[in-house]
């Protein structure tokens, strides 16, 4: 199933406390809270160029399944990691962080970000 298309934050569960383990000021959290953040993406064959757009933010990460590549995390960050493909989901571990993206049907998109013990799940729907 394709990963190319624009989604909407639907949903999330664990949001503030996993936003305050990567460190994130109280301030920036709350204002966050209540945005529903729209993710793009474009696959084309092994290569993708994602963009997630919160508020009046925009960050833009492109990568190649199976090879190293610099991205940008939700604080800033930049940091160096390779994406993987499982089946249906796309992997990365960043920084300790774990995250999986994948498609439930054809117009539903889970991120599942895990950080310690700590889960967060976004699901976001085709627009």
């Amino acid at each position: 199933m394709s990963f190319t298309g624009k989604y909407q934050l639907e949903s999330q569960e664990n949001f503030e406390p996993f936003m305050k383990a990567l460190g994130l000021p109280d301030e920036l959290i709350q204002k966050g809270k209540g945005l529903k953040s729209i993710t793009e993406i474009e696959e084309n064959g092994d290569n993708f160029k994602v963009t997630v757009t919160t508020g009046s933010t925009a960050l833009t990460n492109s990568f190649t399944i199976g090879k190293e590549t610099e991205m940008q995390n939700i604080a800033g960050e930049k940091m160096k990691g390779v994406v993987k493909r499982e089946g249906g989901k796309l992997k990365v571990t960043l920084k300790g962080i774990e995250t999986v993206t994948e498609m439930m049907d054809a117009n539903t998109l889970v991120n599942t970000m895990t950080l310690g013990d700590i889960v967060y799940k976004g699901i976001s729907k085709r627009m």
